[in-house]
């Protein structure tokens, strides 16, 4: 959103590009799921008293329209990409294969899912982790808007709040931390999956972590 109440901001979309073309461009693998909740902000209003399924389908909408600008952002900066949409839109997006997934990733170019996982009830981080384990992803990079990692409870409402620099799966699902849903944390846990939670704001950050630096905060299996 950048400094918008909602929507999408060209510049705040064009800097994420630049970050992930950076990083590719060092050969690494990367694979993408969007959120919608810049747009859902704007339709929520509506969406109150809302079938709670319905409100999800829109949801996942939403996150559509983020893929494609981020898609043309890339594309922009020079980056090959492909979206792939877990429900069926095939006017502007490959339908969601897993092996199809893979085969882009290893030609080179940065794959985009979109419309999360493609059932209600089912959030966006559980997207996030699912597609992770079947690409064999070695992580997940968790990006934040404003925050540096995890903290023991919000820092924008308690002064107190102090910033964690590592945790388990099994400390953030039963310390209710503000990493994940607990879906997406039990699928990370129960596979190992490493989640590095850092800061947006930062455009060193994504190349920091995978160039090993230490940033943000690390949720591993313990």
């Amino acid at each position: 959103m950048g400094d918008l109440p909602y929507g999408a901001s060209p510049e705040r979309i064009a800097a994420i590009a630049r970050q992930v073309k950076f990083v590719a461009d060092r050969g690494v693998e990367i694979a993408i799921v969007v959120g919608g909740g810049n747009i859902y902000r704007g339709l929520k209003g509506a969406a109150d008293g809302m079938d709670r399924a319905t409100g999800d389908y829109m949801g996942m909408l939403a996150t559509v329209l983020n893929a494609l600008a981020l898609q043309d952002a890339l594309e922009k900066v020079g980056a090959d990409t492909r979206v792939q949409s877990a429900i069926t839109i095939s006017e502007v997006a490959e339908p969601y294969i897993r092996r199809r997934a893979m085969r882009h990733l290893e030609k080179g170019r940065i794959v985009i899912f979109a419309a999360g996982t493609g059932n209600p009830f089912f959030t966006t981080d559980t997207a996030a982790a699912l597609r992770a384990l079947e690409i064999h992803a070695e992580t997940i990079l968790m990006a934040k808007n404003g925050v540096e990692g995890v903290y023991s409870a919000d820092p924008n409402e308690d002064p107190d709040a102090r910033f964690i620099e590592e945790l388990t799966h099994q400390e953030a699902i039963e310390q209710r931390l503000a990493v994940m849903d607990s879906t997406a944390l039990s699928l990370c846990m129960d596979n190992g999956l490493p989640i590095h939670v850092f800061n947006m704001d930062d455009e060193r950050n994504i190349d920091r972590i995978v160039c090993g630096e230490r940033v943000g905060t690390v949720v591993r299996s313990g």
